[in-house]
């Protein structure tokens, strides 16, 4: 098996979190479909509302699959746009792996992933799609994963149980290299012959104790880099629910949460090749706290817009992000749609059509007539979010019928879910 770089924090419990401990304990005798389920859910958000019956959602990455319905799609929310307005994150242009665990049965380990702890599958009311749950001190990697570029943009969402308690193990995600199998216990141990970037999480307790964040850049076995911060981004009550984004350019990481970028280093990475993502647990204090994981979002290169665009004539992208059976943008969409307004903004004589592509999950009708929503929703925020003339642009939508990818696994779908700009 192959493993990981783990960070190891050390944090202290409070009386308030031992008793929002015992009150998920109480909770979790309940029974119900499976073992994070619906009883859970509803708990879930009343702790996050204060009161029973109302929801919090959180909406899932451009992976998930869109769902037959006759509702027609939901307006445009441009002004949600505002609060990524200092997110420069542009995804890879080429999905080359997508997680969302739909092939996999719910209480099961997932079949494509590895791991000397144990996890399983859920589902959480009140949060679309499928979720890993991990609750267990080991490592958790993401086996179809074997291979990392020089350039490529790495997106998941990733919650916590509210009441998380600030003594429970941080979440590591890492980039690395691995070479021989004995290495995993070798990592395990602390020993030597690490090498790649590891990052880790631990959410804002909800009595107000601080969330932690940090990285640690082994290069040739040696630690050269380490920090630990604070960050506000994740919080067992209010955002226990968040979007991570990693990007790297060669030796450089930056990494994101929500519109926030918490890591910027220049010289993170030297090895000639990773080829391992693996998250992991340090300790095994997080009965009942747990965390879930899913739409893990794996893309190639670093997009020249204004190239394909002014050169090639057509600028193709999987990064502008739906709500599933929505034209509603979500808000980490900002950094593409900015990019595109310069590029208009820069050469004023330039007009586009602006298309929309689904995949083929659903009715064919429907998905044609979603994709001519989004296409309009696109332009919308173009005009209104970044003072693009509206006559410089028309749209269209095909629907599910121009595939560029006609597999049927998750990347192949993410692939063909996407907005194409053509110079007209």
């Amino acid at each position: 098996m192959k493993h990981l770089i783990i960070a190891i924090a050390v944090l202290t419990a409070s009386s308030a979190e031992a008793q929002l401990l015992n009150k998920l304990k109480n909770l979790a005798k309940d029974k119900a479909e499976n073992k994070v389920v619906k009883e859970s859910g509803k708990a879930m958000d009343s702790v996050l509302d204060g009161k029973h019956g109302k929801k919090t959602t959180t909406s899932p990455a451009a992976g998930t699959p869109e769902k037959t319905g006759a509702v027609a799609a939901a307006p445009a929310a441009a002004g949600s746009l505002k609060v990524y307005s200092a997110y420069d994150f542009v995804p890879g242009d080429k999905v080359i792996a997508f997680e969302d665990f739909s092939q996999d049965a719910r209480g099961d380990f997932p079949a494509k992933w590895n791991t000397n702890a144990g996890g399983e599958i859920v589902t959480l009311e009140g949060h679309s799609g499928q979720w890993l749950a991990i609750n267990k001190s080991g490592v958790y990697m993401p086996e179809f994963i074997s291979a990392l570029p020089d350039n490529f943009t790495l997106e998941f969402e990733v919650g916590c149980n509210p009441g998380f308690r600030n003594q429970s193990s941080p979440l590591s995600f890492a980039i690395a290299s691995l070479q021989k199998p004995d290495h995993y216990t070798r990592y395990m141990q602390g020993l030597g012959g690490r090498t790649g970037f590891n990052t880790w999480i631990l959410p804002m307790s909800t009595d107000g104790q601080t969330g932690r964040m940090g990285y640690e850049a082994s290069l040739n076995g040696d630690y050269s880099l380490q920090q630990q911060q604070a960050t506000t981004q994740f919080h067992a009550k209010t955002k226990n629910f968040m979007k991570v984004a990693i990007w790297r350019q060669k030796t450089r990481i930056r990494i994101y949460f929500n519109e926030e970028k918490v890591v910027d280093v220049a010289r993170a990475l030297n090895a000639p090749a990773y080829n391992a993502l693996v998250f992991g647990l340090t300790t095994a204090r997080t009965e009942p706290d747990q965390y879930f994981i899913t739409n893990l979002r794996l893309a190639t290169g670093a997009p020249d817009l204004r190239n394909k665009l002014l050169t090639e004539g057509k600028f193709v992208t999987t990064g502008i992000l739906f709500d599933v059976n929505s034209d509603r943008i979500k808000p980490e969409s900002y950094g593409v749609l900015k990019e595109i307004a310069a590029t208009l903004k820069e050469n004023a004589s330039l007009k586009v059509k602006i298309t929309g592509h689904t995949d083929s999950d659903g009715e064919a009708a429907y998905n044609l007539n979603l994709s001519k929503q989004r296409a309009a929703a696109v332009k919308a925020a173009l005009t209104t979010e970044f003072g693009i003339d509206a006559d410089r642009m028309e749209t269209d939508g095909k629907g599910e019928s121009a595939p560029v990818d006609k597999a049927t696994t998750p990347a192949a779908k993410a692939n063909n879910r996407r907005v194409e700009f053509e110079k007209q």
